[in-house]
Order: C-alpha cells, then structure tokens, then sequence
C-alpha cells in the first residue's frame, strides 16, 4: 500500500509541479511536456491498480516497466551534474540505487 500511494502521490506532482520534471528532462527526448504528464498519469494510474488486487500483479509489473523507461534520465542526469546545478552531485548519483530500489519493491508486488 505504501508503494502504491508513493506512485500515486508522486504522479500528481507530475500535474501540480510540471516545471521540477520538465527541468530534469534530458535534451535528447522530444516533447518535455507532454511526457511529463503522461509519465506522471501513468504513475497515478498504477498506483491505483496496486490498490485493486487482481490488478496488482499487471500494475507491478507495469510499474517496474515504467522505472526502467525513466532510468536512463537518471543516468543522463548523473552524467551531466552541470546541467542540474540546483540539485547536489551526490543525490544525482543517489538516485540510480534508489531506482534499482524501488524496481525491487514492485517487483515483489509481481509476485502476490
């Protein structure tokens, strides 16, 4: 539940502070915006299935799918600390053992 909440809730900031994602938004993908508030849906959206227990497996597996397809902007951040100067070298580089963290936890979630 509190995966599924964590997905939630950090989807809705996706559509209440657009402009923190579009900021971290590496140069080489097109449409910041637009796949910002599709990212930030698709986080709503599983968090709710995680919710609904026959839905849950699909939702974990799709949350899994969803962390994999962000990771090379983690890395692309990591990368390029001087793109990102409010934000310290040390938690660029923290994010990418938080992410593999995270795709542990939904994992699990595959597995109920």
């Amino acid at each position: 539940m509190i995966f599924a909440l964590f997905f939630i809730v950090a989807g809705a900031n996706h559509f209440l502070n657009p402009d923190l994602y579009l900021k971290i938004m590496p140069p080489y993908l097109p449409w910041h915006y637009a796949l910002v508030l599709i990212s930030g849906a698709a986080e709503v959206a599983l968090g709710v299935l995680l919710l609904v227990p026959r839905l849950q497996q699909l939702a974990a597996w799709g949350s899994v799918a969803l962390l994999i397809a962000v990771f090379p902007a983690n890395i692309h951040m990591a990368m390029h600390p001087e793109m990102y100067p409010d934000i310290p070298v040390f938690a660029l580089w923290l994010r990418l053992p938080l992410q593999a963290l995270l795709v542990y936890w939904a994992l699990l979630y595959t597995r109920r």
